[in-house]
């Protein structure tokens, strides 16, 4: 790998980062807006429109099979997560959809000829093992609807990180946009439904400029550099400092397994990259 390669990807990690710790505002955020969960996807993704759209500049929509794909998965992803949240516990909701990156390594082999090392595999089940520690204190059955539709947003969300390193030569950015607009426009009866007060709308403006719109152009950036399988596991920080914002916010402590499980996940992330940064291979 030539320094180049390398920079591209330490600077593509960096980006992974900042976009997950963006991502984990949503909980707290969300907070803020008293509306209805599809409306406040909806809305958000208006905002976040507009912010990529001021980022992009001339939109360049392709209209190929992994954009139009993509833009499918990414609205499959936040509605099916919105109402996943309606339907069965928070806990339930994340950790179900961060079964993705299962998805993504058998649709990246199978889609992107990535090929998967044992490490990936192994770094996989540790941190799924460390989720399921992290929110033992919370995860009861919930609904079994809500539990399904979970898990089929992080299928969704694995396809969106597929479609995204698909384009790797081209420009992933727009196909966030377009999923965006996408999102919006099947969120427009739910929206026309009421209208929220002023606290909501400042809510829905935080939630769509940094939550949403700079933390998927990070993303979208990060994906022409990085495999599809490291984003997928550099990004499960975000469900694990989503509690952390509640502990700082509200004062609710995490228990002894949270910590226990945050750890772990944390960890066997970092030593997985310190590994194949001595093992360089080309993404």
């Amino acid at each position: 790998m030539n320094y180049k390669i390398k920079d591209e990807r330490i600077k593509a990690i960096i980006f992974l980062v900042i976009s997950s710790i963006l991502a984990s505002t949503g909980g707290i955020l969300i907070k803020l807006v008293d509306w209805n969960p599809i409306a406040i996807a909806g809305s958000r993704s208006l905002i976040a429109s507009i912010v990529i759209l001021i980022y992009l500049k001339k939109p360049k929509f392709t209209f190929n099979k992994a954009q139009v794909l993509g833009s499918i998965a990414y609205t499959s992803t936040v509605i099916l997560f919105v109402t996943a949240n309606k339907l069965t516990t928070s806990a339930n909701a994340i950790l179900l959809q961060y079964t993705s990156p299962i998805f993504v390594a058998l649709l990246g082999i199978w889609i992107l000829k990535e090929k998967i090392y044992n490490y990936d595999w192994v770094t996989m089940f540790i941190v799924f093992g460390g989720m399921i520690l992290f929110f033992i204190d919370d995860v009861g059955l919930g609904n079994m609807v809500g539990n399904i539709f979970s898990i089929m947003s992080g299928f969704f969300f694995a396809c969106v990180t597929i479609s995204l390193r698909f384009q790797k030569d081209g420009s992933p950015v727009d196909t966030v946009l377009s999923g965006n607009v996408l999102t919006f426009l099947v969120a427009i009866p739910f929206i026309l439904g009421s209208i929220p007060d002023s606290r909501s709308i400042i809510g829905l403006v935080l939630l769509g400029v940094f939550q949403t719109g700079f933390c998927i152009i990070l993303y979208a950036l990060a994906m022409k550099h990085i495999k599809a399988i490291e984003a997928a596991l550099i990004t499960v920080i975000e469900p694990l400092l989503n509690p952390m914002w509640v502990f700082i916010f509200s004062g609710e402590k995490p228990g002894l397994y949270a910590i226990i499980g945050g750890i772990i996940v944390l960890s066997s992330v970092t030593i997985r990259g310190i590994y194949v940064s001595r093992k360089p291979e080309k993404v």
